[in-house]
């Protein structure tokens, strides 16, 4: 029977990111819950955590746990990778906040505002073009927020 079969870890070390297959929970989550943080900004983080309830605290814990602490800390792709990656997802999902939230997270990570666009337009062929169009309404929007944001910044 293989690993696999028997529902042990398979995972080999090198390949299982910052967060090794022997981890307890709480390390899934304070790895997720860092890279997070870097990804997404502690402000976002802490709003969210902020408004977390009784009723979605198992959602945000699991999200900390699984998709950052599980696969954002993988070395396979750079972080740049993994965001033209989730941009083209929430695109092809119409996931428009998310698609904010994470074009924000794509700055963070290290594109520029040229890749974003070409990730758009590469998605206009592949998710369709009403999709791209407002994938790029959204974009605007969310780029001339951080600017508005980033002049106020500057003024203050």
């Amino acid at each position: 029977m293989s690993h696999q079969q028997a529902g042990e870890n398979w995972v080999p070390q090198e390949r299982a990111g910052a967060v090794q297959p022997d981890a307890t929970q709480r390390e899934l989550y304070d790895g997720g819950l860092a890279v997070r943080r870097e990804v997404l900004s502690d402000e976002h983080v802490d709003r969210a955590n902020a408004n977390t309830t009784e009723f979605t605290a198992e959602f945000q814990n699991m999200i900390t746990r699984i998709a950052w602490g599980g696969i954002w800390t993988r070395p396979g792709l750079s972080r740049q990778m993994r965001s033209v990656a989730v941009l083209t997802a929430m695109i092809a999902h119409g996931h428009w906040d998310e698609f904010a939230m994470h074009v924000r997270a794509a700055l963070r990570n290290g594109l520029t505002r040229d890749e974003i666009k070409e990730v758009i337009l590469q998605s206009a062929i592949y998710c369709g073009v009403p999709s791209a169009n407002t994938a790029f309404k959204v974009a605007q929007k969310t780029l001339d927020q951080i600017d508005a944001d980033s002049t106020k910044d500057s003024n203050s």
